[in-house]
């Protein structure tokens, strides 16, 4: 066998999907997620400390902004379960990958498509948004996000966001300007989770 052979199959076991087995806010989940998703082998850090500290109701519609492969959106459907949930994503693969641990979780109050942003997100209001916005969004994107959460929150509804500690500043202050409050849950050396509420 030459060294390319070994090399050919060696690597052929990336196209096989993962799957994480793990427990969020007491429900037992399942994911099955693949190379090329965020945090594929593991629930990242950043998901797992929103998690810790959120707070959900029994039949708060939730939204999950830039869902990967569902691991905050589909929990808020479990703790949720007389809510909606809708978890969005602008790439199809994490589209995919949702609606594969939406049946794998055996959950009937959950629907996800592409959107970027929340630009196909139509009419629906919600009680909770969340999303793990990524480092290197942008500004730009940022403020989308915000004021087209503010336009989809029924009022008294809140907005959860982890983020890298290093652009908490820029959050507290767009949460301020657009929702007109902030409040910090939980700083850790490398993730903030903050929220704010549409009055």
């Amino acid at each position: 066998m030459s060294p390319a052979s070994k090399y050919f199959q060696d690597v052929e076991q990336y196209r096989k999907d993962m799957l994480i087995k793990t427990e969020l806010c007491g429900e037992l989940m399942q994911f099955s997620t693949t190379w090329g998703l965020f945090s594929p082998r593991a629930i990242d850090e950043g998901s797992k400390l929103m998690l810790q500290y959120i707070k959900v109701n029994e039949n708060d519609n939730c939204l999950d902004i830039g869902c990967g492969y569902g691991p905050l959106g589909l929990t808020l459907a479990k703790l949720a379960p007389n809510g909606k949930t809708t978890l969005i994503d602008k790439d199809f693969v994490a589209v995919n990958y949702t609606e594969k641990n939406i049946q794998l979780n055996r959950l009937s109050n959950c629907e996800t498509f592409l959107s970027n942003g929340l630009d196909q997100v139509g009419s629906r209001q919600f009680n909770l948004i969340v999303s793990n916005i990524p480092a290197k969004v942008g500004n730009e994107l940022l403020s989308l996000f915000l004021i087209d959460a503010w336009k989809h929150l029924e009022p008294g509804g809140r907005f959860y966001v982890v983020t890298i500690t290093g652009i908490r500043k820029y959050i507290e202050r767009s949460f301020k300007e657009v929702f007109g409050n902030y409040k910090k849950i939980k700083q850790g050396k490398t993730y903030t989770v903050a929220m704010t509420i549409k009055q």
